[in-house]
């Protein structure tokens, strides 16, 4: 797997597009699961148990004492949401590389492993290094890194491997209440009840300004400049 090196930010109209043609595809997903009197399956929590491996705890382990608990709870939650929604990608996905992606997707916001690139990035390279140092195969560990990598590369990453869709789907979900309607509600509210949000919107939205802030080549920047911000802040749980 070729890895993901640069991210340039992508232009203002076409991260629009970008957006514009992702809710299209979603209002025809819904229209089509109404016509065909589909329904979203529950989910219980079973399902996305954490994975009972070494490699799983310590990772857990690690993003716990680099993170803020809301930025924690958040990356749990991102777990769990990608399980729930399972539904949008076509094949079985590595349970295991989906929770080491989904527990460390947001590292590089963090102190720790901050160094100076656009986060994704410096996260994506920190948690393959973590994976390869944990005896993860560099097979797994590459996709662990495009997972990070592209977590919130909009109108690419759902074409993707189905871990690195279901990130996005979850990431995207938990942040600005993206794709709401291919959760069940119920699953959505046991969800939150394990993994409180506490101040995840003003945390998150402060840890984005800061990054772009710092620095102008961010890939959030053109996020941030179409009113991402207010996205998040609109989130309805």
């Amino acid at each position: 797997m070729e890895l993901t090196t640069n991210k340039i930010p992508p232009p203002l109209p076409c991260l629009a597009c970008r957006f514009v043609t992702s809710s299209a595809s979603a209002t025809y997903t819904r229209t089509i699961r109404y016509l065909k009197r589909e329904h979203i399956q529950y989910v219980a929590k079973e399902v996305y148990q954490i994975p009972d491996s070494m490699s799983c705890k310590k990772a857990l382990d690690m993003v716990a004492q680099c993170s803020p608990d809301f930025l924690l709870n958040h990356s749990l939650r991102s777990y769990a949401f990608g399980l729930a929604m399972s539904h949008k990608v076509k094949t079985v996905i590595d349970q295991e590389v989906y929770f080491l992606g989904a527990i460390m997707h947001d590292i590089g916001l963090t102190p720790a492993y901050d160094v100076g690139g656009t986060f994704e990035l410096d996260g994506a390279q920190a948690a393959r290094s973590f994976c390869i140092g944990h005896n993860i195969s560099t097979e797994k560990a590459d996709l662990v890194h495009e997972m990070i990598a592209h977590h919130n590369s909009v109108g690419i990453a759902h074409k993707k491997d189905p871990e690195i869709a279901l990130l996005h789907f979850a990431a995207g979900l938990d942040i600005a209440g993206l794709w709401l309607s291919d959760i069940h509600p119920k699953t959505l509210s046991e969800v939150i009840n394990e993994y409180p949000r506490l101040d995840f919107k003003q945390g998150m939205k402060s840890m984005l300004n800061d990054q772009v802030g710092r620095k102008p080549h961010s890939y959030m920047r053109p996020f941030v400049e179409l009113g991402f911000l207010k996205k998040i802040e609109k989130t309805p749980f």
